[in-house]
């Protein structure tokens, strides 16, 4: 952390964060996709020792609107970061993200916040630089898959080391689509995280290895093996109980030929594919009620400043 005194900028700060999914299958805690869905913040330095909090869209109703708002801890946490935090901030979120369905919404408040700090301060970028963001939103977080997504954009491969994380970019075939398939009830991270055993077989561990070596040249060259890439056997079975509907509709989907996936910790059911709209439109039937479908680019841009 720097200890040099900051000169705030008196205008305002505009930042959009795309909708992220994290483990792709097999890379549990470890892959990240940025899908081209944003959550849009903006942020003014206030003198008056207030924060003036205002949010619209998903979530709206069940997020704090003051000083212990995600964005607005995140962005105090950048500002001590680079050396010195502002009396006051007004804040206004326009969320698209659903909460609590796997999507990243917590994600995408932490690195918006952190750059709306950068983008406050003169000289902000050379006292946080993207490697130091995504160490900071992985402290925030818990965990760098979903914050290294929105932040570098495209498909990330994450990790921690000496418990700092870290973060690289990879590419992604130009011919790569989504379709995020999102249930009407939420499911927490924490929640999903208790349901997973503290022990796996070797077998298991291996053949995840195997798979998320093979997704990186999947994702990057070959979409044809993204059926087989993003087999898993460490995360989601266990976590089958908890959304029943989802990873019926995954099985399902798989049996069929698509690589279909529980994005992040869930419920949401996230295909990827070289589909053509019909065939899109197919499998949007083929999902029943219950779901509410997105069909989403990649986003091959993290977050961007206005």
């Amino acid at each position: 952390m720097t200890t040099n005194r900051l000169t705030f900028k008196s205008n305002l700060a505009q930042i959009s964060v795309p909708v992220t999914s994290a483990n792709l299958g097999p890379g549990f805690d470890t892959f990240g996709l940025a899908l081209e869905l944003r959550d849009r913040y903006a942020a003014q330095i206030l003198d008056e020792a207030i924060f003036d909090v205002d949010v619209t869209g998903e979530g709206a109703d069940e997020v704090k609107k003051d000083k212990n708002h995600l964005v607005i801890r995140s962005m105090l946490r950048g500002f001590e970061h680079m050396g010195q935090k502002p009396r006051g901030i007004a804040l206004r979120a326009l969320n698209v993200t659903p909460h609590s369905r796997g999507l990243g919404s917590s994600a995408s408040a932490i690195v918006g916040g952190l750059a709306l700090s950068r983008a406050l301060v003169h000289g902000g970028e050379a006292l946080m630089s993207d490697d130091e963001m995504i160490s900071l939103a992985t402290q925030l977080e818990g965990h760098p898959d979903n914050v290294a997504a929105a932040v570098l954009g495209g498909a990330t491969i994450a990790w921690l080391e000496n418990g700092v994380g870290k973060a690289v970019k990879i590419s992604v075939h130009e011919k790569i689509k989504a379709l995020a398939l999102i249930p009407a009830a939420g499911l927490s991270t924490a929640k999903a995280r208790k349901l997973l055993p503290e022990m796996v077989s070797h077998s298991d561990a291996a053949s995840n290895a195997g798979k998320a070596a093979l997704l990186v040249h999947a994702l990057s060259h070959r979409p044809d093996l993204l059926l087989v890439a993003t087999e898993d056997r460490l995360h989601q079975k266990y976590r089958g109980s908890a959304m029943a509907k989802s990873f019926e509709l995954v099985e399902r989907f798989r049996a069929a030929g698509v690589a279909a996936v529980i994005s992040g910790a869930g419920p949401t059911v996230l295909v990827l594919h070289t589909s053509s709209d019909t065939e899109i439109e197919e499998m949007v039937k083929a999902a029943g009620g219950g779901f509410v479908a997105k069909s989403l680019e990649v986003s091959h841009e993290g977050y961007q400043q206005a």
